[in-house]
């Protein structure tokens, strides 16, 4: 009944949709199911906080990811707020409950050796404007970590040649200055020199189509997702995934962690701080591979 009563307030008062309400149901529905299978007397009334904190240890003991618990148990608080609201109930036993940690994803990206034949390799990319331009936007993205959107925003006095800088415009319109090596500098002339050929083109935009046009971020995944795909047979094939590549293949070779958080344009250090993570898998995976009594 008590249940029912919040899947009203959420149906005709916040407008919930029918799906969303079906959540709740179901997950207020185990609820219920749980405490009255631990004893018969028990009630949203008078339930306690230890009979809450049982049910979220018998989900993770049956193997509910950390982010299912949290789900459930939001729905909870959501119904005992309901409840007192409405003097359903004297207390909220949910209220000081910690849910347990979220998983943390680590993030996808292309080993060293597929990166190098995907740039290296005969064949990869066509004899023509459009087969130069993305190699260099794969290269660029491998090399200096940007973001498809700032990638994309650049323009042709972003590029310094002679220092062999780039700046790149972030979130926020912060800017920073990212260096780049002599293999993309090689890659940058030969694709300015296919761009002067044009003729027409939009403005300072320095990723153009054959049509003189400034790129647009669909296509670049687009093509990203179809390069990659030559190395890689793994889901994750984005822009993206390249500038977790880049990250970790810096830490891989011993980049210090503040000076990859300056390259990647990171406001705080704990969001570049996953890739020491990511490393610290790929070590684990050699020990077990190479170590006979792994």
């Amino acid at each position: 009944m008590l249940v029912e009563s919040f899947l009203d307030y959420l149906r005709y008062e916040r407008n919930a949709s029918a799906r969303t309400v079906g959540e709740y149901r179901d997950d207020l529905k185990a609820f219920e199911s749980f405490f009255k299978g631990l004893d018969s007397t028990l009630s949203w009334e008078n339930l306690d906080t230890d009979v809450a904190r049982e049910w979220i240890v018998s989900m993770m003991e049956h193997g509910h990811k950390a982010s299912s618990v949290h789900r459930r148990l939001s729905a909870l608080r959501s119904m005992y707020r309901f409840l007192l609201r409405r003097g359903y109930v004297q207390h909220d036993p949910v209220h000081h409950l910690s849910a347990p940690k979220k998983e943390r994803v680590l993030p996808a990206f292309i080993r060293e050796e597929d990166m190098q034949r995907l740039l290296e390799g005969p064949q990869m990319f066509e004899d023509s404007f459009e087969g130069r331009r993305d190699h260099l936007i794969i290269a660029v993205f491998y090399e200096t970590g940007l973001r498809v959107s700032e990638l994309v925003g650049l323009n042709l006095d972003d590029f310094n040649l002679s220092m062999m800088t780039l700046k790149v415009t972030g979130k926020g319109n912060k800017q920073r200055i990212v260096p780049f090596g002599d293999s993309l500098l090689h890659l940058i002339n030969i694709y300015i020199g296919e761009r002067s050929r044009l003729g027409a083109v939009d403005g300072q935009a320095f990723f153009v189509s054959l049509k003189g046009e400034r790129v647009k971020v669909p296509a670049v995944r687009k093509m990203v997702k179809e390069k990659l795909g030559l190395v890689t047979m793994q889901q994750k094939r984005s822009p993206h995934v390249l500038r977790h590549t880049f990250a970790t293949t810096m830490l891989n070779h011993h980049a210090d962690l503040q000076s990859v958080k300056e390259l990647l344009g990171h406001s705080r250090l704990s969001t570049t701080e996953i890739y020491t993570h990511t490393t610290f898998e790929e070590l684990k995976k050699e020990y077990q591979h190479a170590h006979p009594r792994a």
